[in-house]
């Protein structure tokens, strides 16, 4: 697992799906995924013209929403897989946005602004193949200035009930297959693997509010199928 994680931290293993990547995640979450990023653009609670970082942007659907729903924003989609950015570009010069979301090529672990630069940061389906995660913590509570928010959304498995019980079997089961029969790529089996052996949500707050970032909210999303996390960096950062 140990290689797996840093093939992901280098962007080696997005590069090889990124072609499939939108429409592979349209399918195995339902459509869903679209509200999660919306809600989590409302929760950064934006002034008129602030400065988003979004970490491991991907294909940039959350940094296009928060350049769509936060007119004045100046969004910047970081993300280490060429293939991934290549694509986001196709997407955000289709929307017209190419003047509003810039797009680095970078790693997570040692964000390339100064302390205080950005005034919210996001990262989404991310967080989890980081591979020093305090370390990302620690650099998105460095680079928000302070009273900015971060949001962190991440995939989960349900501990409890039956609902949860059903989105494990889809997590454990459908999503690897499916994934993998979709894309043709068998690295959604590691996607599977990584969301199992994300920690709880409680386990992961603490380890925020250990990277220097003081934990607003918890919001669990369809059942705890997905975990939105709402903070500010500490005084201390």
């Amino acid at each position: 697992m140990t290689t797996e994680i840093a093939q992901l931290g280098s962007g080696a293993m997005f590069d090889k799906i990124a072609h499939r990547y939108d429409f592979v995640n349209r399918v195995l979450s339902f459509g869903i995924d679209k509200s999660w990023r919306r809600r989590t653009v409302k929760r950064l609670q934006l002034g008129e013209h602030p400065r988003v970082l979004d970490v491991a942007t991907g294909t940039g659907d959350l940094a296009i929403d928060i350049a769509r729903m936060v007119p004045g924003a100046q969004v910047f989609g970081l993300d280490p897989s060429p293939n991934m950015l290549a694509i986001a570009a196709q997407k955000i010069a289709k929307r017209g946005l190419t003047d509003r979301v810039t797009l680095v090529e970078g790693d997570a672990q040692a964000l390339p602004y100064a302390d205080c630069e950005m005034d919210a940061a996001t990262i989404a389906f991310g967080i989890r193949n980081v591979p020093d995660r305090s370390r990302g913590l620690r650099e998105l509570a460095r680079v928000v200035r302070p009273g900015g928010r971060v949001c962190v959304l991440e995939l989960g498995e349900p501990r409890r009930g039956l609902l949860g019980k059903a989105a494990r079997f889809h997590t454990r089961h459908v999503v690897p297959r499916l994934g993998a029969l979709l894309s043709g790529a068998r690295e959604y089996k590691y996607l599977q693997s990584s969301i199992a052996a994300f920690p709880p949500a409680e386990e992961f707050a603490e380890q925020m509010q250990a990277a220097g970032l003081h934990v607003i909210e918890v919001i669990p999303l369809t059942f705890g199928a997905c975990t939105l996390y709402v903070a500010t960096p500490t005084e201390e950062q």
